[in-house]
């Protein structure tokens, strides 16, 4: 397996993080890492992102778990697991109006060996937007 996440404390209530989160048009006005989304990001929904790592390249996933205000997970890769990607993004309501953020992407199946090779260190994109989302939370500024 093959692990990239982040975190981060926001000064914003949950909700407001989520509908930043659920707003698929809205994402390249706060991560500076996106090109554009296309879709729905609902349960059961098919979504394609465009990233400024890969221009003009989608990465599809479906939304395979969702609770309102809680968790979402994109599950994406090839059939019958061979390569598979899962992200899931968690708010947590914590205290004094504060809420955590954590987002974490796994890389599996048999031909991650393979494909694994093409996938270049992403930390620095997760903390981008982690960092993108609460600024755009607590504030309103761009990622």
């Amino acid at each position: 397996m093959k692990t990239y996440q982040a975190s981060v404390t926001i000064q914003a209530a949950p909700d407001k993080i989520w509908a930043l989160l659920v707003d698929a048009a809205g994402y390249p006005t706060w991560d500076p890492g996106m090109e554009r989304v296309e879709g729905l990001l609902a349960h059961g929904e098919r979504v394609k992102f465009f990233t400024k790592l890969s221009p003009g390249q989608a990465f599809p996933v479906k939304v395979t778990a969702f609770e309102p205000g809680k968790r979402m997970v994109l599950t994406g890769g090839m059939p019958f697991g061979l390569f598979k990607s899962e992200r899931t993004h968690r708010v947590t309501a914590g205290e004094g109006g504060q809420t955590h953020f954590h987002t974490v992407e796994t890389f599996s199946g048999p031909l991650l060996g393979i494909f694994g090779k093409n996938i270049p260190d992403l930390t620095e994109n997760f903390e981008a937007f982690a960092q993108g989302l609460k600024k755009r939370a607590e504030n309103g500024e761009r990622g």
